[in-house]
C-alpha cells in the first residue's frame, strides 16, 4: 500500500507544526555549518542535534501519514 504524502499537510494538528519547526531547524543547522567553521566540539554538538532532529522529524512524518 503506497504512502499518501498528502496526509502530511494537517495544519490543525500540532505534530504538523512541530515537524515544520524541525525542518526549519535543520535548515538553520545546515546554514551554520556551511557558513561558519566551528571547532570540533561545536561540530560534534551540531551533528548530534542534526541526527536527533532528523530522526524525530521522520518519526513525526510517519505518525502524520499513518494517522
Amino acid at each position: 500500500m503506497p504512502m499518501k504524502l498528502i496526509r502530511l499537510y494537517q495544519p490543525r494538528n500540532p505534530l504538523f507544526w512541530l515537524m515544520v519547526t524541525l525542518n526549519l531547524l535543520s535548515m538553520v543547522l545546515g546554514w551554520i555549518t556551511h557558513n561558519y567553521s566551528p571547532g570540533v566540539f561545536v561540530s560534534l554538538i551540531i551533528v548530534v542535534f542534526a541526527v536527533g532532529n532528523g530522526a524525530l522529524g521522520l518519526y513525526l512524518m510517519w505518525r502524520l501519514v499513518n494517522a
